[in-house]
Formats: structure tokens, sequence, C-alpha cells
């Protein structure tokens, strides 16, 4: 008789055959027995992926698209398709550093009924911290990462697919929203720490800055006609345009006005998707959901530590 299948780890990845690696090796001792399964799902890469990962690492399953369909596609298929209990998303470029995070994840669950999924500590930088102890201490919040975290299947299966018109950005609150429509509780779970292997501030440099900064604007501002009560839309419109350029625009960084631009299109271009999926809080639920503390997405070495 077959092991009830506890976890999932699921990786959408994409010509990034290196850090996949890297993660695949961190991570073997995680998946060797038939309670934990590993799953790949290469978005159309050219740079031999698939191959490597089937034939170097046969205990991971691997799926792919011939063509690239989207990394929300892929992890909307995994989620979909897993049989486990628990489905942890990991960037390919992420990795735990936590010993025995599973056990950490399972015991949380357990004691936590009400948690639909559990956001990790995480590290952002191209080395590992010296030094990983936190003072902090788990409590609710009001998102997640998505390079690092963890469903509750029941959960999942209790809330709309990932939306694959945002394109990127934006998805995990669109889970986040309607996580707490449905009564589900978001967790942050510091005991588990995992390395995000990224030079987060370099990005600003890279070439796709601008289709970045616009795929961010517009995913914030379709969040807020999904979501919001219909009266708190202007005055967050504005606010959010006005903050852009102030803080980019005006201090001489012009790429940002034309990802401004092309996300205010956009936004009028999704209009129809948006009436259809909206699922608007009440003002008590958004007072109640902004009571919540935010979503934790960096953690930086503490002053105690050396």
């Amino acid at each position: 008789m077959m092991a009830k299948l506890n976890f999932s780890i699921l990786i959408t990845t994409k010509n990034r055959k290196a850090d996949l690696v890297i993660t695949l090796n961190k991570i073997k001792d995680l998946h060797k027995d038939d309670t934990v399964e590993c799953v790949v799902f290469d978005d159309g890469s050219t740079d031999g992926t698939y191959e490597f990962v089937k034939y170097n690492f046969p205990k991971v399953k691997i799926q792919r698209n011939v063509s690239s369909k989207g990394y929300m596609f892929c992890r909307n298929k995994m989620l979909n398709e897993t049989q486990a209990t628990y489905a942890i998303s990991l960037d390919d470029d992420a990795h735990f550093i936590t010993e025995n995070p599973l056990g950490f994840i399972n015991f949380f669950f357990d004691e936590n009924t009400n948690c639909g999924l559990l956001a990790l500590r995480i590290f952002w930088g191209l080395e590992e911290p010296n030094a990983i102890m936190t003072t902090e201490i788990s409590t609710r919040v009001q998102g997640f990462v998505g390079c690092a975290h963890v469903w509750r299947m029941e959960a999942w299966q209790n809330i709309p697919n990932y939306p694959e018109w945002f394109v990127f950005y934006g998805e995990e609150d669109f889970a986040a929203y309607q996580l707490f429509k449905k009564g589900w509780e978001i967790h942050y779970l510091p005991e588990v720490l995992v390395h995000h292997r990224v030079d987060f501030k370099a990005r600003k440099n890279n070439a796709d800055y601008t289709i970045r900064l616009r795929r961010s604007l517009r995913s914030g501002w379709y969040l807020f006609f999904l979501f919001y009560p219909l009266q708190k839309i202007p005055r967050k419109m504005v606010y959010s345009i006005w903050i852009q350029l102030k803080l980019k625009f005006f201090k001489g960084d012009f790429k940002a006005l034309q990802a401004i631009c092309l996300a205010l299109m956009d936004l009028v271009g999704s209009i129809p998707k948006i009436v259809i999926n909206s699922n608007r809080l009440t003002q008590e639920e958004y007072e109640a959901y902004q009571k919540l503390p935010e979503t934790k997405i960096y953690w930086q070495l503490e002053n105690n530590q050396k």
C-alpha cells in the first residue's frame, strides 16, 4: 500500500538551469521517502532544462510546456493536480536553510486548523546569511511572498485559481484576498528560513526594469478594482500614481513614467475581466483586513546577531 502523500514541493522554471540545479541539490534529502514529492514544471526552456532534470534527478517529477504558457499557468496546473495534503511553492532560485522544515510546517498546520497558507521567512541575497536565528514569532499576516510559501490544499481548493491574465506580480495578493473572504488565515512562520538567491537591488538596472514596473503597478491597480470597496478606489489610485511620480519620475527615473502610462492602458483594457472576477470586500471586511500585520517580505539579520 502506497504511503499517503503529505508534501508536494512545486517548482516552476524557464531557462534557469544553473539556478534550478542548485535548488534541487539543496532540497534532495527532503523528498527521499514516499510521503514527499518534488515536481518541476519547465515552462518552455531552450537551455536543456527538461532533459537535464529527467536524467540527473530521477526522483523529481518533471513536466514541460513545449512553448511558454506563463508561470501562473504552471503553478495552477501543479496545484490542481497534486494529491498532497500540503504544497510547497518554491522558486527555482530558492532553498531551505532550516533543517527539518517539513516538521515545523506540519506541526504548525496541525495546531492551527484555520491556517490555509504559511508564509515563510525569506532572506534575499546572493550569499547565505551568516546567522539564521531570529526573535520573530509566528503571527497572522495579510499575505505572502511567491518564492516560498506552503498551501493547505483544502484552502487552495476553496478559492479561484491564480489569475493568469495578471501575467506577472499580484497573484499572491489575489489569493490572499480570496482566502480572507473564505475565512482562511495566512500565518508567517519564522521557524522556517529560506534563502532566495537574488540581488534584488540590481534588478533596477536590468533590461526588463520597465516591464517589471509596469506589471507591478497594473497588478496593484487590478487588485484595487477587484477587491476594494468602491469608495476607496479613487483615493488609492491617485495616491499610488503620485507616489510613483514622486519617488521615481521626479528623481530622474524617466522609465517610470512610461511604465505608469502603459499600466494605466492595461487597466482600462482589463475592465471586462475585472467586472467578471471582482469579489469586493465589504467595508467591515476591508477594515478588518487592514488591521492585520503587513506581509513579511524581507528578513534581515537582527542587531544582536554577528
